[in-house]
């Protein structure tokens, strides 16, 4: 189902999701970090640093601290290829999941007001 949103509905849409999301109790996550797991939870595995900085067009640095912040709120881990031990693989987590699903609420929720 596809529903036209004008300019305006749009940018109200937006105000309305990042202002709940600021003041409920889950995590602020920046544009970036929300990219990466949006991705990493949208895309078909596996992924990887090298994969995901080429995605988002950025460095492999800026999407290694990312990771490393969404790792701490347990958003997203982190192991070995054994296929190929020079790779770290990123894996979904079940906090991740619920994070992603409360925020999907949200929008849809919030979609509904305007």
């Amino acid at each position: 189902m596809s529903v036209a949103l004008t300019p305006a509905q749009v940018l109200r849409l937006w105000h309305d999701v990042a202002l709940a999301m600021v003041r409920d109790d889950e995590p602020d996550l920046s544009l970036r970090q929300m990219s990466i797991l949006l991705t990493i939870y949208l895309e078909a595995p596996p992924h990887t640093v090298r994969d995901l900085a080429r995605k988002l067009e950025v460095s492999k640095p800026v999407i290694t601290r990312a990771l490393d912040s969404m790792g701490k709120l347990e958003l997203v881990s982190r192991r070995r290829d054994e296929k190929d031990r020079r790779n770290v693989l990123i894996q979904r987590t079940v906090k991740g999941a619920l994070y992603l699903e409360r925020f999907a609420d949200t929008v849809v929720n919030l979609s509904r007001s305007i």
